[in-house]
């Protein structure tokens, strides 16, 4: 049974820093593609960072760009989002998702979810 389990959210102030964890089991981690995506009140979900399998290409939309950073570690099956210079805009609830090999920016495209984590930025 594959399970992704994301951890880390919580609330910060504008200007902070959170480390997103997901935590991946039931598959074979090293062989697929990893995505952080978020939702907002309102609004669709959107893919942010993502990376694929062999970690050689990774994507970041362009309003986390230079503040986002996306990481994998094959090893523990584990995947992070570090988030710096944190925005009120940012306050979501973040997924982590998984695909085959390589990532997509259609978030329908990824095959397995975790619960999702809140994320609350205050200004």
């Amino acid at each position: 049974q594959v399970q992704l389990v994301e951890s880390g959210g919580g609330s910060v102030q504008a200007g902070g820093s959170l480390r997103l964890t997901c935590a991946a089991s039931g598959l074979t981690f090293r062989l697929r593609a990893m995505a952080w995506l978020r939702q907002a009140p309102g609004k669709e979900r959107e893919v942010v960072a993502a990376m694929s399998w062999n970690g050689a290409t990774r994507y970041y939309a362009d309003s986390v760009k230079g503040r986002f950073t996306i990481s994998r570690d094959n090893a523990k099956n584990t995947v992070y989002l570090q988030m710096n210079s944190l925005k009120f805009e940012d306050t979501a609830v973040y997924y982590c998702a998984t695909r085959p090999l390589v990532f997509d920016y259609d978030p329908r495209k990824y095959d397995y979810w975790g619960q999702g984590t809140q994320v609350t930025v205050s200004s």
